[in-house]
């Protein structure tokens, strides 16, 4: 089984290739073909070798998630038939099908909105080093992996490919995007959390964070003449930390089902931010993943699938 690294769409307008996403112009003037391959990054960095069909786990889970969660939210998606989508990209249905999305084009919010109802990742770091995530101050004596009393609203900035995102006070965050929209796209952010979080612990699963993208909609009902949409993916375990219920043991680190795996695998090589190119004696000619972990990581966001949509 290959993993699509890279798509080959000749005759379409490549406009953007993220870590995860190309992004594709269209015929129409107000959509996009967002195409999900199957990269893996981690710290900011795209690994060499990539996770087969994880792109298709991925838009599945956002599928899901979109429907389930647009009485909260309205969000760009449209399609993901490829015989509903124009013409021009119907001649590459067997290279698409799954993994892509026609969506609906909006002005990009530059902010990762991320929540966390867990004490992991970055907070944790922070945390141990000054008693703050994202410089909001917690109380003294909490845990790696401890729950939070209540969700937190911590976001960073949206770094350019290959730049890293830096994670930002609330303070900051309301300045570079102004008060109201802030306001607004917290608050979303909260619930949208909030109502995800409750209902994968009913599968057996914990949302230990998420990162939420949203962005603006031309609207006709909205008094500044634009609407707040979720866009991008949403709640897959390329964006959030999903961990098993039954195994949460506060403390320390915690089995997971997301790209953590690969992060401590890279750490366990040698890995660290600035040393991008390869472990030693590979300069240049990035990180690939082991066979062993692209197939327990493809294991593992195969099971998050299923125990969330079962």
């Amino acid at each position: 089984m290959s993993a699509l690294i890279n798509t080959d769409l000749p005759g379409l307008t490549l406009l953007s290739k993220g870590k995860v996403r190309d992004i594709y112009s269209t015929s129409s003037p107000d959509h996009l073909l967002f195409v999900a391959t199957d990269r893996i990054s981690a710290y900011d960095v795209i690994l060499k070798n990539g996770i087969p069909d994880k792109g298709k786990l991925l838009t599945k889970l956002s599928l899901f998630w979109f429907k389930k969660l647009q009485h909260i939210m309205p969000n760009h998606f449209v399609t993901a038939n490829v015989d509903e989508m124009p013409e021009e990209i119907r001649q590459y249905k067997d290279q698409l099908e799954g993994r892509s999305m026609l969506v609906r084009k909006a002005e990009v919010i530059p902010l990762e909105a991320i929540v966390r109802g867990y004490l992991s990742g970055s907070a944790w770091s922070e945390y141990k080093k000054s008693g703050t995530v994202h410089r909001i101050p917690l109380p003294e004596g909490l845990v790696e992996s401890q729950e939070f009393t209540e969700p937190i609203f911590t976001p960073s900035t949206k770094a350019e490919q290959g730049a890293h995102d830096e994670n930002i006070s609330p303070e900051q965050a309301a300045k570079l995007i102004g008060e109201e929209l802030y306001i607004e796209m917290s608050s979303a952010a909260l619930l949208l959390y909030k109502t995800a979080a409750d209902y994968a612990r009913t599968r057996g699963v914990i949302l230990a964070d998420t990162k939420f993208e949203f962005g603006l909609v031309p609207s006709a009902d909205s008094p500044s003449g634009k609407s707040l949409f979720l866009i991008d993916e949403l709640l897959t375990p390329d964006s959030s930390r999903y961990w098993p219920l039954a195994e949460y043991a506060p403390g320390g680190p915690q089995p997971s089902f997301d790209k953590q795996y690969v992060r401590d695998w890279l750490v366990q090589q040698g890995f660290r931010k600035g040393l991008e190119s390869g472990p030693e004696g590979h300069e240049g000619e990035g990180w690939l993943i082991d066979e062993s972990v692209v197939k327990g990581t493809r294991e593992r966001y195969a099971e998050a699938v299923d125990l969330l949509m079962k």
